[in-house]
């Protein structure tokens, strides 16, 4: 591993090299903090496909475009006097002491889930009118349920058991399937909202990612449905022309695979 002084000398040619290309190259001049927003979540994205691959040779390369974003956005600000770099610096090293207490203070904290309560509550105190404040808005609304449940959790509103949570959600499919029932559209469409909602939440009681776990079934389907896909080619077939049970027979021997 590099030392202190190699990873500084690092990140310094980074942000010598974001000045050259901002004062010299076309495309780099011409950005702007709008600009590269859908990039820069496009570069979270694939940064968060190499993780769940546990590829840590991408995972470096994704962590570098990431990296370049954040010195790219503090450049620009530095250009209208507003932030640069050392702000941002600075900035998140004040809110990580004022919000470790027990490391930089005299708080003590039993475990992991009091440590989450006084990060809670100290936002409230420095100002924030509510906890879910901090969700974005533009997440993704599987991942903003996650993190709605955790933020409320996080101040005491929860289940007790995980039980409990399981027979809110048997209740709510309950809800979903009257209103089949019942062919109303639009109370289908809130029910099974609240049904992902209390999976999600669930979910959370079992200590499991939704977002990964769902990922990770993707991930699986795509791999069988292209083997289905192969194996119809191998045969000079297209999928629309074969029977679902002969598509089950490749399907089941993808599951080996």
């Amino acid at each position: 591993m590099n030392s202190r002084e190699n990873q500084l000398k690092a990140f310094d040619r980074l942000l010598t090299i974001m000045d050259e290309l901002r004062e010299q190259c076309p495309w780099d001049k011409k950005q702007t903090m709008e600009t590269l927003r859908h990039l820069t979540i496009e570069e979270t994205y694939e940064l968060g496909d190499a993780i769940l691959d546990n590829d840590l040779m991408e995972v470096k390369k994704e962590l570098g475009d990431v990296l370049l974003h954040i010195v790219f956005y503090a450049k620009i600000g530095s250009e209208t006097n507003d932030f640069d770099i050392a702000d941002v610096c600075n900035e998140i090293c004040e809110k990580l002491i004022s919000r470790h207490p027990h490391i930089y203070g005299d708080v003590e904290v039993a475990d992991e889930e009091e440590v989450k309560r006084n990060w809670e509550n100290l936002k409230l105190k420095e100002g924030k009118n509510s906890v879910l404040e901090g969700v974005p808005k533009s997440l993704p609304a599987l991942v903003k349920a996650s993190r709605i449940q955790d933020k409320v959790a996080g101040v005491g509103f929860d289940w007790e058991e995980p039980q409990q949570v399981f027979e809110k959600l048997q209740e709510e499919l309950g809800e979903l399937q009257h209103e089949i029932n019942e062919s109303n559209q639009d109370k289908i469409e809130a029910e099974f909202g609240d049904v992902l909602f209390s999976m999600i939440n669930y979910a959370r009681f079992l200590k499991v990612n939704p977002e990964n776990a769902l990922e990770r079934t993707n991930k699986k389907f795509i791999k069988r449905f292209q083997y289905l896909e192969s194996k119809a080619k191998e045969m000079n077939k297209s999928l629309k022309d074969m029977t679902l049970a002969e598509m089950d027979i490749f399907w089941e021997e993808a599951k080996k695979v």
